[in-house]
């Protein structure tokens, strides 16, 4: 019998879909937007070509054609939604690049031109802790008591060597600083991690994890690392063919994380989703759904939940 307390299906870990349902009584969906923005982590500003995981488009491997309106984008993706759920409220997700990156007047336009949409009732916005300038924190804040408001921050890991070693270009210390900025707020904060990045130890995994469980976030996606075609991380897989977590060894550090995570931070996501055509490594990502089922079998094995041994401590 599952009896943790945030899930009313066979989940042991706080899925977005209940927490969404909780919060608005609905089913929801996220739609994905690409609005051309591009990465102070490729222009120069901080560091040139990117984080070398990172797609041609940016991350957003989901999201619309960039060359469409926001409001062609919004209604493709919205009808496929449709058939499968004719009742439903959306959240228009900026996913594609650091969607903080441009002056206040262009970002307002963005963001309230798919706040305008009917049955969008709030905004995720994917970005760098570096990004957010002064005037777009004002922003923003203004911005969360209209709507339901979520900024998400790639970390990756809390390991400097490695990040310096996947280009990442900011510090574990800026990007603390921006979460205390955002929670003063009010803002809710998911933060993107990835798993099996070259060289990391399952210890290195779960330091993360620690690290992150003692800050005061809402939310978490965890990836399994991609290697795609064309980036950087591709031709320094075929040089130094470093080592790719198997499935197996994927889920069982997956759960162990989840064990260290306070219940109510909500999971986003718990695997990668990469385009079959793209991909390079590991292939046993394409079949996603299996590797779901297999981390909830293994919770049912452990008899465990997500925060079964987390610390309850927030730092603020």
């Amino acid at each position: 019998m599952n009896n943790f307390i945030y899930s009313n299906t066979n989940k042991r870990y706080h899925t977005l879909d209940y927490y969404y349902k909780q919060k608005f009584n609905s089913k929801v969906f996220k739609i994905s937007l690409n609005a051309g923005f591009t990465c102070p982590n490729i222009d120069g500003t901080v560091g040139y070509g990117g984080c070398i995981y990172c797609s041609k488009t940016g991350s957003g491997e989901f999201a619309g054609k960039k060359e469409d309106s926001l409001k062609k984008q919004f209604e493709t993706i919205r009808q496929l939604m449709l058939k499968k759920w004719p009742v439903a409220k959306y959240i228009g997700y900026f996913q594609a690049r650091t969607n903080t990156y441009a002056d206040i007047e262009t970002l307002k336009n963005l963001y309230e031109t798919v706040l305008s949409f009917e049955n969008v009732i709030g905004l995720n916005i994917a970005t760098r802790p570096d990004a957010i300038s002064q005037e777009c924190l004002n922003y923003l804040e203004e911005l969360n008591k209209k709507t339901f408001l979520t900024i998400e921050l790639g970390l990756q890991t809390t390991n400097e060597k490695t990040a310096k070693l996947i280009n990442r270009c900011h510090n574990i210390k800026c990007f603390e600083k921006m979460v205390k900025e955002l929670r003063k707020r009010n803002i809710n904060v998911v933060v993107h991690i990835i798993n099996g990045l070259p060289y990391e130890t399952r210890e290195d995994m779960l330091n993360t994890i620690k690290y992150l469980n003692e800050l005061d976030i809402q939310g978490i996606k965890i990836h399994m690392l991609s290697i795609l075609k064309e980036t950087p991380l591709e031709k320094l897989y075929k040089e130094k063919k470093f080592k790719i977590l198997s499935k197996e060894e994927y889920i069982e550090i997956v759960v162990d994380q989840l064990e260290l995570l306070r219940p109510e931070i909500v999971i986003h996501r718990i695997t990668g989703d990469p385009k079959s055509d793209d991909l390079v490594e590991p292939k046993w990502l394409i079949k996603k759904f299996c590797v779901l089922n297999d981390i909830d079998k293994e919770m049912k094995r452990r008899n465990t939940y997500q925060g079964k041994k987390a610390k309850k401590r927030i730092n603020l």
